[in-house]
């Protein structure tokens, strides 16, 4: 079996609720806040093998000073992008095409870097 090599991602904000509501809007999902640990978060992903990670309060890095995780979008990049701006968050690229899709470099309200990716269709 081949072992994955990102297994879990962390994603420190400063305001829980309007991250959760940034992220939903942005991807589509239905984040929810989880207190039943030590810290509140909010997880996404993580579902059949597909690595996940999660929402968590804490101290962002300088905007866009820190590891950048990329996001698969639901529909076309562009509708994402349009998300990311109206939603308090900040396209800070072009589209930039790979072998295996095409993806945008953002901000989200934190000024944490994400990649907004758009799969290859198939």
């Amino acid at each position: 079996m081949t072992q994955a090599f990102a297994v879990w991602t962390e994603i420190p904000v400063t305001d829980m609720d309007k991250a959760m509501a940034f992220y939903n809007e942005v991807f589509g999902w239905s984040l929810t806040l989880d207190t039943s640990g030590p810290n509140p978060m909010a997880v996404f992903g993580n579902s059949d093998g597909v690595c996940g990670g999660h929402l968590y309060p804490g101290k962002p890095s300088a905007a866009g000073q820190g590891n950048t995780i990329h996001l698969a979008t639901p529909g076309p990049l562009e509708d994402a992008m349009a998300r990311c701006d109206g939603a308090g968050g900040k396209v800070v690229s072009p589209v930039i095409a790979i072998p295996v899709g095409r993806f945008a470099y953002a901000l989200d309200p934190d000024g944490n870097s994400i990649g907004l990716f758009e799969a290859k269709a198939a």
